[in-house]
């Protein structure tokens, strides 16, 4: 079996080369778009590296698209980037001759596409290319920026961070499709191992950054780090310090985006880079006993319930929700003669947690943190629901909190669910198809989801002449209640009636 490119890539890839050829600039495709395609992973971007000027050559390569993409130059960093949607016109089919990559051992990536599970491919709408000089760096220990001097294919290879991505394939004339592999990634990404080209100290030293970046890789492509290589981490977690926590997040966000995210958790928490990056999550761990009386650990509990969302959706912030809805148990962990350990108001006070923990980690103080926290503070409703005889009112509350965002809470509620008793565990999930159905008979009657009361603060003003004080805010307040209580019906004219019974009781009078 040979590597296969879609038309698209093959069409963009012999336009690369043949500019290349026109600079007489030897250059390859290198890294993630190799390894990804060996192991038949969706590709959306490709790196390409010349010996030569990779600014000059991505300027050339955008000359030969009509009408001509945009070239973004980063001077600082001697790359550039072209951002192609390519139709692939007839016309065009003539640069596609033959097959390309021809040279890879097929015995060993049929292999390798036997054993990965194969996610997908097709063409997709856009497709990204960076251009660089090939080059050699060398780094100062208290930064990640490197002083970078030109340099061959073999120095670029050497500065890649781990031997599955330092994968090169030539666009050149002369070998087209050679595999060019001095580290033995190929059959790195046969073993599914992870380790650096280098002695891994160095690279690990070099950027630190890499360290996450290897977890992040085994827990995408589900493969191991390599003993050595795993041992670095743990030896230079501490250089972890040195990288902007921008990009942190970013591999963060990509683990728990990934299929199954515990495995970079567990991970991260093994060699120590949770304790520096998320030392709050870190307190989970751990099960303490009094009396013979102990309680689970709620580390491994969380990572089984983000396990649990990951096999529902993708959605990356009831992902976080997942993370972080027992983030308040080790603040609020009590231990009560005769009971035994207690968390109470952990959902709350969770809640209260999570802007902070959003404003260290960088990550958006919008309505996506917003979202987060009200999975944090609802994520126990939906369980005291499950017990019998519960009131439309208790129901109507918990759509009027959640309002669209119902669903989700559902799932993360039926996720949390991580017994090792099954018959538990099947009564449990039993019991919350019972609330949905509640959910969905009183939604359906009461229309509560997203709902605002019919009398608003500016009509009760202007009905009692009242400029905005306390006395609004009561009268409002008790509608809306009266409502959700079931005491009145859900409309204007129940409502106004209500508002001057109780009008009444503060001595307010309609002023028409």
């Amino acid at each position: 079996m040979e590597i296969n490119c879609t038309e698209k890539e093959l069409f963009v890839l012999k336009k690369i080369a043949h500019a290349a050829q026109e600079l007489n600039a030897p250059c390859y495709v290198i890294g993630g778009f190799v390894r990804d395609k060996i192991l038949d992973r969706p590709t959306k971007d490709a790196d390409i590296v010349c010996v030569g000027d990779g600014i000059e050559l991505a300027n050339k390569v955008a000359d030969r698209f009509q009408p001509r993409p945009a070239v973004a130059i980063f001077k600082n960093f001697g790359t550039a980037q072209i951002k192609l949607n390519l139709p692939l016109a007839s016309s065009d089919r003539e640069e596609i001759d033959g097959k390309p990559f021809h040279e890879v051992d097929k015995n060993k990536t049929q292999q390798l596409a036997n054993n990965s599970p194969s996610t997908g491919g097709g063409r997709g709408e856009a497709f990204e290319i960076e251009f660089v000089g090939a080059r050699k760096e060398s780094y100062r220990y208290h930064s990640r920026n490197p002083e970078v001097l030109p340099g061959t294919l073999e120095d670029d290879q050497r500065r890649r961070d781990f031997t599955i991505n330092a994968l090169a394939i030539s666009l050149n004339e002369n070998d087209y499709g050679k595999l060019i592999d001095p580290f033995n990634g190929l059959k790195d990404l046969a073993k599914k191992i992870i380790q650096t080209p280098l002695d891994p100290l160095q690279t690990f030293s070099d950027d630190p950054l890499r360290m996450l970046r290897a977890i992040r890789f085994a827990t995408q492509l589900n493969f191991s780090i390599e003993a050595k290589t795993l041992a670095a981490i743990q030896e230079d977690a501490h250089r972890i310090r040195i990288v902007s926590q921008e990009r942190i997040t970013e591999e963060l966000n990509k683990i728990i985006l990934a299929h199954k995210p515990s495995i970079g958790f567990d991970l991260l928490y093994k060699t120590g880079l949770l304790h520096i990056i998320f030392p709050k999550m870190v307190d989970l761990a751990g099960a303490e006993y009094i009396d013979g009386m102990g309680h689970k650990d709620n580390f491994y509990h969380t990572l089984q319930v983000l396990d649990n969302i990951a096999a529902n959706t993708k959605d990356l912030w009831l992902r976080w929700a997942a993370v972080l809805h027992d983030i308040a148990k080790p603040a609020t962990k009590k231990f009560e003669q005769g009971h035994g350990w207690t968390f109470h108001g952990h959902e709350v006070v969770g809640g209260r947690m999570v802007p902070k923990i959003f404003d260290k980690l960088k990550l958006p103080l919008n309505e996506k943190m917003r979202f987060v926290r009200k999975m944090v503070e609802l994520h126990l409703r939906p369980i005291s629901l499950t017990k019998e005889n519960i009131t439309d009112s208790a129901i109507r509350r918990l759509l009027f909190d959640a309002g669209d965002d119902i669903d989700s809470l559902m799932i993360l509620c039926e996720a949390d669910i991580t017994s090792k008793n099954k018959q538990k565990v099947k009564k449990y999930l039993e019991n919350f198809e019972l609330v949905r159905k509640r959910l969905s008979e009183v939604e359906e009657k009461d229309r509560i989801r997203n709902w605002q009361p019919p009398i608003t603060g500016e009509m009760i003003m202007e009905e009692f002449g009242l400029e905005p004080c306390k006395q609004v805010g009561d009268l409002k307040n008790a509608i809306r209640e009266a409502i959700l209580d079931g005491e009145i019906e859900n409309s204007y004219d129940a409502a106004h009636a209500f508002m001057l019974e109780k009008a009444a009781e503060y001595n307010l009078k309609p002023v028409k």
